[in-house]
């Protein structure tokens, strides 16, 4: 008799815990609706956050992390879906993750994650991140290839934004290109290629005079130019 009493009582409890479920389902749906309806991206993030942790999505997760990430919480966004390369990833899932380890100055492990979107679907915008991102990490051969893909595609509209500046600005993307051309080409020989890398500078900024971070290199470069030049006259000198 205990027996039946206990399993009966256990039926009974799975019974509500399964309707309590299906309640807060339901509730949470209805605010993710109003949330979104508000426009209140915090109440989204609350209410996909519950639903997740009441009935697990992949697709869900997927959306969570990359609403993060137009927050600006980097690290929520990875937290929410990791940062392991897998096959099956969609490609939200890729980009959300190849964005915030860039974002959070992280261009080995991002580039890992931008390789795989460059293979799924080529793109000009893509190669520039790469080329920019293998330049810092050193890669300078497959910044080469990268920026090569970038010129022999690119077209007269494309444009790409910058925020060195307080205020963000965009450039044309054919500039963009130019410059990331010239300082790849000073990374890889800044005795031999100065000349070379201040001409597609200048290539640059014949396109777009107000290219900002254009004109900031070619000060430092035209500035290190100078000064190579005093030192090789005073060392002809003595």
């Amino acid at each position: 008799m205990k027996t039946i009493t206990i399993a009966i009582v256990m039926l009974f409890s799975v019974s509500t815990f399964a309707q309590t479920n299906t309640d807060l389902k339901t509730h949470y749906e209805a605010f993710y609706k109003q949330m979104k309806k508000q426009g209140d991206v915090q109440g989204i993030i609350n209410a996909m956050t519950h639903l997740e942790v009441l009935e697990p999505s992949v697709a869900r997760r997927d959306t969570l992390a990359y609403i993060y990430l137009s927050e600006g919480k980097h690290m929520q966004a990875l937290n929410t879906i990791g940062v392991e390369k897998n096959a099956t990833d969609s490609n939200m899932n890729v980009e959300v993750k190849a964005l915030a380890l860039k974002n959070l100055n992280q261009p080995k492990m991002a580039l890992e994650h931008f390789e795989v979107l460059y293979k799924r679907d080529p793109n000009v915008f893509l190669a520039y991140e790469m080329a920019d991102m293998k330049i810092q990490t050193n890669d300078l051969a497959g910044a080469r290839v990268n920026i090569d893909y970038a010129l022999a595609n690119v077209k007269d509209d494309m444009k790409r934004a910058f925020y060195e500046k307080q205020q963000p600005y965009e450039t044309s993307m054919k500039a963009a290109l130019l410059y990331l051309n010239g300082l790849l080409s000073f990374t890889e020989d800044n005795a031999a290629n100065m000349d070379l890398a201040l001409k597609l500078l200048n290539d640059a900024l014949a396109i777009d005079p107000n290219f900002n971070l254009a004109k900031i290199s070619r000060e430092a470069l035209e500035a290190q130019k100078a000064q190579r030049a005093q030192q090789a006259a005073a060392e002809k000198k003595g």
